[in-house]
């Protein structure tokens, strides 16, 4: 496929962003002076790229790659994020470019930054765009991350790696040594190339296991988009942190983040307390739950646990910068049919969620008629006596502030 694309192929594209792939496919036969078949590819990558990066799919004068390399993209949120990480550099690699948008959103934030990626056919694309998009201060290379490093006498302040988490036949994975590149293998390479990395690697890889095997961790981050764990990032150093801090954030629809900072040595200290539910009730975001915060997050507003396997807090004081969701409790019910439904009104329906508690949603559902939807949540749950209950809330919405956790 031709880049830039032609007007008319644009024109299509603008016209058909929002249509189904599969049924303009079986209608190129009308535009049979267009790469339709291309273009359908276009389309489908677009569509896919509709949420995570809105600016650039509405860019008609962007090239888009294979579905999977837009997949497999940051969103625009996750790289903003990084690029305020490694704000005021002067020189930084990006050694798994990929589609180009952690680059492009480096080149917001530091003076030179160095593409690479080893997919010829890819690098070329990111070309094309970066070049649409006006950065000025990203330098392609199509070449592996080893060989670059190897190649080349510089040094920069930062390297960049999101080292490829599909095996030859597709499968995800997530083992450190599985991915390519392998980070364990390179990091000597990496560490006289630059004094800081920033590695990203998949939410399903163990922290505790990916610090003793990195070695070399500073600090980490836990970031999390409208409560979804979407990456897990390290910083990496020659001296490396005996206890590296971890930030946990959750990064808002509306634009705010929720952070809470921990260390182990926090954690280990942290005295949990239980108690049978109170007025409110708080609920970790998964990122605090992946940093490992199961203590230290209760003990910093004074919260009581409602059960050691729960992960579920309660106080008769509202708390509005805890980095969660916080619920008012308007009941506490046993687990029969009935008595939950007697709550909801004739439309019988509810927010369900189980924590240590023998049903699933779909066999809580089951076994008490309760729809999905409505204003009440319902936390199918066991209490620090070992009794299942169900608490019925309702939602408290509130600002958001950062903590760290003394």
């Amino acid at each position: 496929m031709e880049y830039p694309l032609p007007a008319a192929a644009r024109q299509y594209v603008a016209e058909h962003l929002h249509d189904d792939p599969a049924q303009l496919a079986l209608q190129a036969r009308r535009h049979p002076d267009l790469p339709v078949p291309d273009l359908v590819r276009q389309i489908q990558a677009r569509q896919k790229a509709r949420v995570k990066l809105p600016a650039w799919a509405a860019n008609t004068d962007l090239v888009f790659p294979p579905a999977l390399s837009v997949e497999q993209a940051s969103s625009d949120r996750t790289a903003t994020f990084k690029a305020e990480l490694v704000r005021g550099a002067q020189r930084l690699a990006d050694l798994t470019g990929g589609f180009g948008v952690d680059s492009a959103h480096f080149a917001a934030t530091v003076g030179e930054v160095h593409y690479v990626e080893r997919n010829a056919a890819l690098a070329e694309v990111v070309r094309f765009n970066l070049a649409q998009l006006g950065l000025e201060n990203v330098h392609c290379h199509s070449t592996d991350a080893t060989h670059f490093l190897r190649d080349s006498d510089e040094t920069f302040d930062w390297i960049y790696l999101d080292p490829a988490r599909r095996d030859t036949a597709a499968k995800k994975i997530f083992r450190l040594q599985d991915c390519e590149p392998d980070v364990l293998r390179l990091l000597p390479l990496l560490l006289r190339k630059s004094p800081r990395i920033l590695l990203k690697t998949s939410p399903m890889l163990d922290i505790e296991q990916a610090v003793r095997e990195l070695r070399h961790v500073r600090r980490l981050w836990v970031v999390a988009v409208d409560n979804e764990c979407k990456e897990v990032l390290y910083e990496l150093g020659a001296e490396p942190a005996i206890d590296p801090e971890r930030y946990a954030l959750n990064l808002r629809r509306d634009g705010t983040q929720q952070e809470f900072r921990l260390n182990r040595a926090r954690e280990a200290r942290a005295i949990t307390r239980y108690a049978e539910p109170r007025e409110f009730l708080y609920e970790p975001n998964v990122a605090v739950l992946k940093a490992g915060a199961f203590k230290s997050v209760g003990t910093a507003f004074e919260l009581l646990k409602l059960h050691q396997h729960s992960h579920l807090y309660t106080s008769d004081t509202l708390y509005t910068d805890f980095p969660g969701r916080i619920f008012r409790i308007l009941a506490v019910e046993k687990y029969d049919a009935q008595a939950l439904r007697a709550h909801l009104g004739p439309a019988v329906r509810a927010h369900v969620t189980t924590r240590n508690f023998p049903d699933s949603v779909a066999e809580f559902r089951h076994r008490t008629g309760i729809r999905e939807g409505g204003d009440l949540y319902l936390f199918a749950t066991t209490s620090h006596e070992g009794k299942l209950m169900v608490l019925v809330c309702e939602s408290q919405m509130a600002p958001v502030i950062g903590l760290e956790q003394p």
